[in-house]
């Protein structure tokens, strides 16, 4: 308490206007680089006449392009290493005007379409990005509006460092292809008139698929005839109106960081905030936040959580559901999410499917520890625009018990994910999606009690899961300014578990019940919004989002803390409904300052209870490279439906409900960044936050600290009586994969407590209190030609240690069962956690196939982290469980 008070105290005295005035001092004295570089185009006509002296090359561009239709690429920087020229041509092509004007420099050109690319000269010992073995391939895609989503055609596409240079131009469907691209990483350079330049970095070119990106542009706040340069920076949300604590991911780094298995939530880990509580499990943990408070999001609605093995009310999962193969790029929100977003308290995974190859068809298939999985994608037919995108997965483990191979009691999953999309000429485009899994799990036990070592040795145990979420997607343009998108889908999820025990009686092993669950639950859901783009500097965005919530849950067994009597906890099923309303808008005050506005409406028909939110967020850029921002943003979440529905045993014999009347969770979160771009590779981040948590559901016993706060199943009594408050600092080193190399260094900071209906403040479960990461990679290419890459990448982590309830030893054996100590609820932490994640990859690029090897090992020094520490029922003492050792995932991929 003394802790928290005095966090209070130096956040409203001098000491933090002293801090951010040191911060903005610091700032100013940082080392500024621009990146000089101009492009311009279009006019009319291909012959001209023009008369110059003593002009610089730059300027005779610029007349050049007024009296064409030719624009020009080219670095400013070089450029002005040219001497000023003198020039007198009538009635002249085009290609002799440029001959000429370049005529005694160290410049060349090339044009492409209408576009006019000036590089520098080779040198004879320069090497041609010509690949001697002709191994190429195609990049192709569109380039778009950042606000308004509409195609820019007369676009602006050139490989940086290509010899000679490739470069494409937009036609008048935004759409441009290069062609004959080396295998290898490139990067792209995207310029239109009037807007920021984009740059597309380190892009994989394969042998075997085509490259198919979507590249949004940002129209400058004041209007010119000229492209506006501005410094690089990679990871900005595909989302344009978030301002704080958001970054977008792509497929390629969920697969290149050590230990992420493909998998967007472990890969997630590596973000600065974020930690999980058991290294097997897929639960994400955002600034100390439960895990639950999470929102799932798949092409703009909401999903249960996709992973196999997830069990709503206690676990995350543990294998993702969402394939790799067929994710595209998507966002990451860790705090003061945008007002489109409703239903969640500590974070956002936005994602989206890609789609499939419209052009051609292609071909993966996958075998590996994880999961043998086959993918196939392309157009429907020919001359037509839609495609077809789909994934199939079964558990390695399954098929070699299928076959006979199997090992004794391994899980068995399976899981299917498509996109189709069907664009119309005048009825916009649909898409039909979905994802889903099944998985099961079980042990059985030998009814031996000379193998019993531990509880768990007696107990039988079988769980069958089963995830989906589909969906139709329309996305209209009623003009150039303005869109639709409405999304219609469905979601369920089932869990169902049984576990019983042995016991010995009367010499007899004999199998009695211990508890058995059965959750089902499914949600119908209507999403549909308007963004308008009235201005260059104003955006506005608004929808609603109608959720039909229908559940079967039913749950019984051993209540340890009724004296060990057979109870039923829940058993109820039923009908609920959420509506949710959201404006929002982008107003661009000038070229420094964006301001981000919204408020979100949430409706619970269950009880009635509702919540109007705002949310806020304002970017200064007071520097080329330098921001500090700052966002708002009250969000609130319904609780877990078995929550409310919970049974709780009277005195009489009978049952009540009493937590149908629960308000809504709240938390408003507050966020300060400062963000630094060094040169075009390095970025600099630092996030302070604060989030203030009300209304939590806690135990009306006051002699009870348990909430729902801490991702427990609650049966009992609550109150919406309970706050909580979550602060920390945060910051980001990020070298972008450039130059074959780059690297992630991330340290959290932070303290997550909560106030019980005793009056007093205790740890949360997930008050960890630290957070490191490092992760880093080095690309090599190898082979005769250089095809070939051979990929290093480490991962390494320390946080603090999971936090725990210690166990009352005495009570416990004078019980039979855990008692644990409330007083100190998650006082006890064990030792900080350490580990250390190693993978390697090889690709080999061959004509028209590509074959990938790789293999990922988790906790390469096998450190054995502590887990928890149970009261043992069976030998009556304590027994520490531990984390997993070393994990090791080997992997064939082929792509043809």
């Amino acid at each position: 308490m003394k802790k928290l008070l005095k966090w209070k105290i130096v956040c409203k005295n001098e000491r933090l206007r002293r801090t951010i005035l040191k911060m903005k001092t610091l700032c100013l004295i940082f080392l500024i680089t621009v990146l000089n570089a101009s492009a311009s185009v279009y006019s009319q006509g291909s012959k001209l006449s023009i008369t110059f002296k003593e002009t610089s090359i730059e300027d005779v561009f610029v007349q050049i392009q007024k009296q064409t239709d030719y624009s020009f690429l080219y670095n400013n920087e070089e450029l002005k290493k040219c001497s000023k020229i003198s020039i007198d041509i009538k009635d002249k092509e085009i290609d002799d005007v440029v001959k000429e004007c370049l005529k005694n420099t160290h410049l060349s050109y090339k044009i492409v379409d209408k576009v006019i690319i000036i590089t520098p000269k080779s040198s004879k010992n320069q090497k041609s990005t010509q690949n001697p073995d002709g191994l190429y391939q195609t990049v192709r895609g569109t380039v778009i509006d950042n606000e308004s989503m509409f195609t820019l055609p007369g676009a602006n596409i050139v490989v940086l460092g290509s010899d000679p240079l490739i470069g494409a131009t937009t036609n008048a469907d935004g759409e441009f292809k290069l062609e004959n691209v080396p295998v290898g990483r490139h990067t792209l350079r995207v310029t239109y008139i009037g807007y920021e330049e984009a740059y597309i970095p380190e892009i994989l070119v394969g042998s075997a698929k085509e490259v198919i990106l979507k590249i949004p542009l940002t129209e400058s706040v004041i209007k010119m005839d000229e492209v506006v340069f501005v410094a690089y920076k990679k990871g900005e949300p595909k989302n344009d109106m978030a301002t704080v604590s958001a970054r977008s991911f792509t497929v390629e780094e969920t697969g290149r960081y050590a230990a992420s298995l493909n998998d967007p939530g472990r890969m997630a880990l590596s973000f600065a905030g974020v930690t999980n509580s058991d290294d097997i499990s897929n639960e994400i943990v955002i600034r100390g936040n439960d895990p639950s408070g999470l929102l799932w999001r798949l092409e703009g609605v909401e999903i249960p959580s996709p992973n196999h093995f997830a069990e709503e009310s206690y676990s995350s999962g543990y294998v993702s559901i969402l394939n790799a193969n067929v994710v595209g790029k998507s966002d990451f929100f860790t705090g003061a999410f945008p007002a489109e977003y409703g239903n969640a308290l500590s974070g956002i995974f936005d994602l989206t499917l890609r789609k499939g190859n419209n052009e051609k068809r292609e071909y993966a298939f996958q075998l590996g520890v994880m999961g043998t999985d086959f993918t196939l994608e392309g157009p429907f037919k020919k001359d037509y625009k839609g495609s077809y995108l789909i994934n199939y997965r079964y558990s390695t483990f399954g098929i070699l018990d299928m076959v006979g191979f199997g090992l004794e009691e391994m899980p068995v999953y399976q899981d299917l994910s498509f996109n189709f999309n069907f664009p119309t000429k005048k009825a916009g485009t649909f898409s039909l999606w979905g994802i889903g899994g099944l998985s099961n799990a079980g042990e059985q036990a030998d009814a031996d009690s000379t193998l019993w070592e531990d509880q768990n040795d007696r107990e039988n145990e079988s769980a069958n899961m089963g995830m989906t979420a589909t969906g139709l997607t329309h996305i209209y343009f009623p003009d150039e300014k303005s869109y639709f998108k409405t999304v219609i889908s469905f979601s369920g999820n089932k869990h169902t578990m049984k576990e019983n025990y042995y016991e010995v009686i009367s010499n007899e092993y004999i199998e009695l019940p211990k508890d058995e669950e059965r959750i089902y639950s499914s949600t119908y859901r209507a999403s549909t919004f308007y963004n308008r783009k009235f201005s260059n500097v104003f955006t506005l965005r608004t929808g609603f989002i109608f959720s039909a919530l229908n559940f079967n849950y039913f749950g019984e067994g051993i209540d340890d803390k009724n004296g060990n009597v057979w109870n039923t906890f829940v058993d109820d099923k039923g009908t609920a409904n959420t509506t949710q309303a959201f404006v929002m808008t982008k107003y661009r005050l000038n070229e420094m300052i964006t301001l981000n506005t919204g408020l979100h409406y949430m409706y619970f028909s269950l009880n009635q209870k509702s919540s109007i939110e705002p949310r806020a967020g304002i970017s200064w850029k007071f520097a080329p490279k330098q921001s500090l921002s700052f966002g708002f943003g009250l969000h609130s979440r319904i609780e877990k439906l078995s929550t409310y529905f919970a049974m709780v045993l009277l005195s009489d014999g009978t049952f009540s409900r009493p937590n149908l009347d629960l308000d809504l969770t709240k938390a408003a979160h507050y966020v300060l960044s400062y963000d630094y771009m060094l040169g075009n590779d390095y970025h600099i981040k630092a996030e302070l936050y604060y989030q203030d948590l009300y209304q939590i559901p806690v135990a009306t016993n006051t002699q009870s600290t348990i909430s729902p706060i801490n991702g427990r199943e609650i049966n009992d009594s609550l109150s919406t009586t309970g706050m909580g408050e979550n602060y920390g600092l945060e910051l980001t080193i990020e070298k972008f994969f450039t130059n074959d190399f780059y690297f992630l260094i991330t340290s959290s900071l932070f303290d997550s407590k909560y106030k019980a209906s005793d009056g007093n403040w205790y740890s949360t479960k997930y008050d960890v209190g630290f957070a490191n990461n490092f992760v880093g990679g080095k690309e090599f290419k190898v082979g005769k030609n250089k095809n070939n890459l051979l990929g290093l990448n480490a991962r390494f982590i320390w946080s603090g240690g999971k936090r725990d309830t210690p166990v009352d030893l005495e009570k416990s054996l004078a019980e039979g069962y855990p008692v644990y100590d409330v007083k100190k609820t998650y006082a006890k932490q064990y030792d900080d956690y350490f580990r250390m994640d190693f993978g390697i990859s090889y690709r080999v690029n061959k004509p028209k196939v590509a074959h990938v090897f790789s293999v990922d090992i988790q906790n390469i020094i096998n450190r054995k982290n502590i887990k928890d520490v149970e009261f043992d029922e069976y030998k009556l003492k304590e027994v520490t469980d531990y984390q997993n050792g070393l994990l090791p995932n080997i992997n064939y991929r082929i792509e043809f």
